[in-house]
Parts: C-alpha cells; structure tokens; sequence
C-alpha cells in the first residue's frame, strides 16, 4: 500500500505541479508580449493551466499527507517543513500568483480594447515584474519541497 500511495503522491506532483510552474511562469513574458502586440489569446490559456491545475494539484499534498501516515513519518521533521512549503507555496499560488494573472489578463484586455489609453499598459508592465517574482518564489518553495523529498534528512536514506 505505502508503494501505491508514494506513487500516486509522485505521479500527482508531477502532472499537477508541474504544468503550474511551467504555466505561471510563462505568463509574466507572455503578458510583456501581449501588450506589444495586443493578443490576449495565450494568456487565457496559461491562466487556465494554473487555475486547473492548481484545482488539481491538491492531490499533491493529500496523497502526501496519506504516503507519510501510512509510513509513519508523519511526524518527522522533513515531513512537518514540507507540509509547511507546501502551505506556504498554496497560499502564494491562490492568494498571489492566480489573483495576479487574472488581474494582468484583465488589463491586456483592456490595452487591446479600443480606445485604451497608455497607462493601462503602464500599469501593466508595473505588475508583471511583482508576478514574476511571485512565480519564482512560488517555484523555489516546490524545488525546497523535492529535496526534502528525495534528501529526507535523518532517514536511512538521506544524504
């Protein structure tokens, strides 16, 4: 059962996790380009990667949660920091990088709209940069993630 639940818990990170960070963080240069030549088309797209996925992606931690009590790590340290990341990286993810998205979508749809003026894409480009940073925190929190994964310090296992 703990190799079903491990694989499930890994096959979700990957499926799920993945496609979001590739998605958010395409998005920052996709907005530059779409304000340059006002097509908002890919936006939407990447913007409904990371919603669904992010949707998806909360297998990830609960398969996690299941792996480790059904292993009896649960109250190992690594075990606890990871859980901690993953909040963490959840919290940005909804409260920072999706409101971000639809926040930029909504003002290249505006700067492609008639009659927008220069500062919606001033504005604009002010906001890519908080979500490009948001984006790597948020990919930098899942990278601190897998190595506590694979390192597990304080197993048999571990480095």
């Amino acid at each position: 059962m703990n190799a079903v639940l491990l694989s499930l818990h890994v096959l979700a990170a990957i499926i799920a996790i993945g496609p979001i960070c590739v998605a958010a963080s395409m998005f920052p240069a996709e907005a530059r380009r779409a304000l340059g030549d006002h097509a908002a088309t890919r936006l939407v797209v990447l913007a409904r990667i990371s919603r669904v996925y992010a949707a998806v992606g909360i297998a990830v931690p609960v398969l996690g949660m299941m792996t480790a009590a059904s292993m009896d790590v649960l109250s190992q340290t690594w075990v606890i920091v990871s859980m901690g990341l993953t909040l963490v990286a959840a919290l940005v993810l909804a409260f920072v990088v999706l409101p971000r998205q639809q926040s930029l979508l909504a003002d290249v749809t505006a700067h492609s709209g008639a009659g927008a003026g220069a500062d919606v894409a001033v504005i604009a480009r002010q906001k890519i940069g908080g979500l490009a940073m948001a984006t790597g925190v948020f990919n930098l929190l899942w990278a601190a993630v897998t190595v506590l994964m694979i390192v597990r310090p304080g197993s048999t296992t571990g480095v």
